[in-house]
């Protein structure tokens, strides 16, 4: 069983089997109060899965605080449980989760674009076309940040479809992790995939006064 937890876009933790059968899937869509609410969602998902074997980090694009609330929670849990953390970009479940959608109503996606609101007037966005083999998303560009007025010229150069997201599935994170399990891949670094630095620094040495 593998414990997915995403906190790129609200708060979300999941369960599923290896072969992707969803056990729990509890979700909070409030983009604030991530440490709030996450430890209920966990105690909830664990209660339907109580002996996962391996735990699913979404690990962005997302604001700063909110992402390190799932990423060090996923962590913690990992460690205390002796089980592998295994990360998996944010916008690879969603990617997913769109793509397994079609694929059972027989649309298609084509190329498209996942775009989350990175706030400041600017959005996050990765762009994907098609699965692959393995069942996984295939990733034509990294997810990166576009000034909101210019996001849909760049989508057209890259002829891509924009689909806006707002919430991020866990079962699709753990999804996508027990896929790239299976295949032997890496999806992502252990690195958080952070919108921008945060805005809270250290403070720097006074200065002197003569």
């Amino acid at each position: 069983m593998i414990l997915g937890i995403d906190t790129s876009l609200g708060t979300a933790v999941a369960a599923i089997a290896r072969d992707g059968e969803i056990l729990a899937d509890e979700q909070s869509a409030n983009p604030l109060g991530h440490a709030e609410v996450i430890g209920d969602l966990l105690r909830r998902a664990t209660a339907a899965a109580p002996a996962p074997t391996h735990v699913a980090i979404g690990m962005g694009p997302g604001p700063f605080t909110g992402l390190r609330v799932g990423i060090a929670t996923a962590r913690v849990y990992a460690l205390g449980r002796g089980i592998p953390a295994v990360p998996v970009p944010s916008h690879d479940g969603i990617a997913l989760g769109l793509l397994l959608s079609d694929a059972l109503t027989g649309g298609d996606t084509g190329r498209f674009a996942v775009v989350t609101d990175a706030r400041r007037k600017e959005f996050a966005y990765s762009v994907y076309e098609g699965i692959d083999d393995d069942g996984l998303p295939v990733r034509v560009s990294d997810a990166q940040l576009s000034p909101r007025d210019d996001l849909d010229a760049r989508l057209d150069a890259a002829g891509a479809r924009r689909y806006d997201a707002t919430t991020a599935s866990a079962a699709m994170i753990a999804l996508a992790a027990a896929r790239a399990l299976d295949a032997g891949r890496t999806l992502a670094g252990s690195e958080p995939l952070y919108l921008r630095s945060p805005d809270v620094v250290a403070a720097h040495a006074p200065k002197r006064v003569s």
